[in-house]
């Protein structure tokens, strides 16, 4: 059975937009973020719960981010703690572009290196995320996807008021067939009222 089409019109931004929170700023790449995510992609533990990637297809992913806050002025941010960490990993919201029952919808994400853990910042800086998307991007819902062994993200998520949605559970078309890492789970998070 063929889904019905359904489509997204979201706001775009002549110049790329900063988010600030009590410690964060979520902020457009720069070039000098490069290496520090390449290199935050290649710790086995930050790849823990994602497909391994190159160094090649970690700056590729980068350059992604980059490009889709330049076209639409938001996006999966860079995350900075100024004063603490220059580049701390990303925090934001992206628009898939798979197949999947939910798409589609504006999925909100983080990544943050193992200097950044623990320290509450994936929280503050996805809240920020959040607070942008309803009340700035007027979204009716966020939802956000992880692999069910992801405690960490899945934490992050709850704190965040998101509910598991067993019936969105899904086979990521990214990931092949027979690959662990292949079946996500979903978690939305409606517009407060």
């Amino acid at each position: 059975m063929q889904r019905p089409e359904r489509s997204l019109v979201l706001p775009t931004f002549a110049a790329p937009l900063e988010l600030h929170t009590r410690r964060c700023v979520l902020r457009q790449w720069k070039d000098g973020d490069l290496a520090p995510w390449a290199a935050m992609n290649a710790d086995p533990e930050v790849r823990r719960h994602l497909p391994s990637i190159t160094e090649e297809q970690a700056v590729a992913e980068a350059g992604r981010c980059r490009d889709a806050i330049a076209q639409r002025g938001w996006g999966l941010w860079a995350l900075e703690v100024p004063g603490l960490l220059p580049f701390a990993g990303f925090v934001g919201l992206n628009v898939p572009h798979y197949d999947a029952p939910w798409v589609p919808a504006v999925e909100i994400g983080w990544r943050l290196p193992r200097s950044a853990w623990g320290q509450g910042l994936a929280t503050e800086a996805a809240q920020a995320a959040l607070d942008f998307g309803f009340a700035r991007l007027g979204l009716d819902e966020v939802v956000a996807i992880t692999i069910a062994a992801n405690a960490p993200s899945r934490r992050v998520m709850e704190r965040l008021g998101m509910q598991r949605d067993e019936s969105g559970d899904f086979d990521h078309p990214r990931i092949e067939a027979g690959h662990p890492m292949r079946r996500h789970v979903l978690y939305r998070k409606a517009r407060p009222a």
